[in-house]
Parts: C-alpha cells; structure tokens; sequence
C-alpha cells in the first residue's frame, strides 16, 4: 500500500531539526511519495534541492497568497522559468485567502491569475489555496477556464460545496487535510463523500492541521496515513483502495512525476 500526500512544507523550518527522520517516518507509514509546495520564490531554491536530493519527493513552483503583496507585479515568465527542471511538478501554492488577509485582495487576484497563466502555458496543474473566498474563486476559475483550460486542484479543502462542483466541472481535483477528521468540519466531509472516486486526493499541509488521532501534534507526512483511512471508512472502502485510487489520481493529475520515482519502488 502507498498513499502520495500531494502537499506538504518540508522546508518549513518546524522540520529543520529532523527533516531526514520525517521523511524516514512517512515512508515507514507507507508514504512513498511527497510534493512539497513553495509558497515564496526566495525559497524555491531550497525546496528544488531538497527534492532534488530525495527519490519520491517533488516540488512546486509559486507564491501563497499571504506572499501575494510582495510579489506583486510578477509575470508568468518568472514561474515558467523554474518548470523545466523534472521535480518541479506543479504551479503554486496561488490563490485567495480573505480570512487572514496578509495581502490586499486585488492584489491576490492579479498574482493568482498569472499562476493560472503559467499552468495553461505549461500544462502543470495549479495547486489552489482557497479559504474564505467562495464567491471570488468560483468567479475567477470560471473566467479563466473560459479563456482557456488549466489543470489543477483545490488543496486542503475547507471551502463550501460550490467550490468543489466549480473545479470538478472544469475537471479538477480535490484534496482533502486532516481538517475532514476536525469535530466541526461535517460540511467538509459531506463534500469528501460526493467527489467522484477518480477526482479524489489526500494530503497533510504539513506542518499544519494534524488529523485525529493525532491533533494537536505538529503535523508531518506519516500522517496522511491517519486522513487516507478517514476517508477511506467514510466513503465505505477499504484502507488499500482509497490508497490506489488516490495515488492513481496524484499521477494522473501530476503527469510529469514518474511511478518509478516512489521511495521503495525497484531503480
């Protein structure tokens, strides 16, 4: 059995002490492999080298939204620089967060919109962070799906349910965080019972949002063992299946990432 937890921060400095242990741990859980997300271009550099340095680890290219204001006025031509390298799988974390607002939100927007220019010029699937902004996400992703397709998903979802119909109608993905374990996240689950089986990805956001029955740990990978056999009992499969399908979907959607790059796969 191997579950991909399809977003986590191992550069965040929470690991800087034990990273290799970390990334031991997963792999005994039957991780086997990990996307670890930039979420600010200074830090691109690092994040590339520690998948570089790492068989089953990818990376991402991009800026969160909290990031947004410094990097305002970014062209996609600085993100399609970094896609060449062959562990640089996905564009993001971009996107809309108005619960914390660190960035205006027109600047959000305009940052957002050139990560969504450099996934349809690249074909990389844009990695979508989403909280507090139904109503502007379902506006952009359609205005922009219209100008043009893009491939992606929506991570660690917390969203309302309008969200999640508006990026499967555009053929996206949707990733689901210890969050659909949280005593008060129904609404999240009732979400992670409906999403077509071939739609369907798990993930941790570590170093954040530890699933029961870990919470209130500091989050790792290992523990997307604990989400795919939430999910797995709230949608009545077995732990192995819910396994399959998901890593199945990550490579599907991450077309450029290689099977045989799992840690623990034959060389």
């Amino acid at each position: 059995m191997t579950i991909i937890d399809s977003h986590c921060h191992l550069d965040f400095p929470e690991f800087a002490e034990e990273r290799e242990a970390v990334i031991a741990r997963a792999h005994a859980a039957g991780i086997g492999g990990m996307l670890t997300i930039c979420t600010k271009l200074a830090n691109f550099p690092a994040i590339r080298a520690l998948a570089e340095a790492h068989r089953g680890i990818w990376c991402s290219v991009g800026v969160h939204p909290h990031e947004a204001e410094g990097a305002d006025g970014i062209a996609p031509a600085r993100l399609l620089a970094e896609t060449g390298h062959p562990k640089v799988i996905g564009i993001g974390e971009a996107g809309l967060d108005f619960y914390y607002e660190h960035s205006p939100r027109d600047i959000q927007e305009r940052v957002f919109r050139t990560h969504i220019a450099a996934a349809r010029e690249t074909g990389l699937p844009l990695i979508i962070h989403s909280r507090d902004a139904d109503t502007e996400m379902v506006r952009i992703l359609d205005e922009e799906q219209e100008i043009g397709p893009f491939p992606g998903l929506i991570h660690c979802f917390s969203s309302g349910a309008e969200v999640a119909e508006t990026a499967l109608r555009h053929g996206m993905y949707v990733s689901f965080s210890g969050i659909v374990t949280f005593k008060n996240a129904e609404a999240v689950r009732n979400v992670a019972r409906n999403v077509p089986e071939d739609r369907l990805l798990v993930e941790t956001d570590a170093p954040y949002l530890s699933p029961v029955p870990v919470r209130g740990k500091r989050c790792e990978p290992a523990f997307t063992a604990h989400t795919a056999a939430f999910v797995a009992n709230l949608r009545g499969l077995s732990r192995d299946r819910l396994a399959e399908v998901t890593t199945a979907n990550f490579f599907r959607l991450f077309s450029k990432a290689r099977t045989d790059e799992i840690a623990g796969a034959p060389a």
